[in-house]
């Protein structure tokens, strides 16, 4: 791994945002491919982040932090990666936390993944209302929307969400996907979603499936 890399990775696992945004423009200068600088440096870093919390290492202040020093990284980097896909047409993909749920690790991730393999991420961010997301469903015209939660009290929300969904007529040609810490294949199937992402790799891979395989 590139020393710039570790660097990258370091400043997102300590939540270094002002690091993390310099070290990537300066790895952008030096020459490094985009596509290796979010792989190797940005979603290694957040996939630190989440083992340590997955081993009560870290805390939800710590995860917070190292998800706004992803976030900075990716500003500068977003335009490259678009850059490299030679100005074909990415398929979007909508995602959010629904409403209620303030937690932003595992979005994180996932968008660092989908945005690796070609996909248009447009981000709601947290304690998204149901409102917003069927907003952003008509604005963008998606090919996939995502919802997350990390709570059962909160992952209730993504039925009404769908629900709402179909009730405008918004659910033709649209792939919805549901993932979290609480949801489950049996939960996906409930609310008639058209995947479960059972972690961020996972989520990647169907979410390409459902596109056909391939983006651009």
């Amino acid at each position: 791994m590139s020393e710039k890399y570790a660097e990258i990775l370091k400043a997102i696992v300590e939540g270094e945002d002002q690091d993390a945004s310099r070290l990537v423009e300066e790895a952008l200068a030096q020459g490094l491919p985009p596509l290796e600088i979010l792989n190797q440096g940005v979603v290694a870093g957040i996939g630190k982040t989440g083992e340590l919390w997955k081993a009560n290492e870290y805390f939800l202040p710590d995860v917070i932090l190292s998800a706004d020093a992803f976030k900075a990284a990716m500003i500068p980097l977003e335009p490259k990666l678009k850059e490299n896909r030679g100005g074909k047409k990415a398929h979007k993909f909508v995602i959010g936390v629904v409403q209620g749920d303030m937690h932003d690790l595992g979005k994180s991730l996932v968008i660092a993944l989908l945005q690796s393999s070609g996909f248009e991420v447009i981000d709601l961010g947290i304690d998204v209302p149901k409102e917003k997301f069927i907003e952003a469903v008509k604005l963008h015209k998606p090919a996939i929307m995502g919802m997350g939660a990390y709570m059962s009290t909160t992952m209730l929300e993504m039925k009404e969400i769908i629900n709402e969904l179909e009730k405008q007529g918004l659910r033709n040609g649209l792939k919805v996907m549901v993932g979290g810490v609480p949801t489950s294949q049996e939960f996906a199937d409930e609310v008639r979603a058209d995947a479960w992402g059972k972690d961020a790799m996972v989520t990647m891979q169907k979410a390409l499936e459902l596109v056909g395989g391939k983006n651009g």
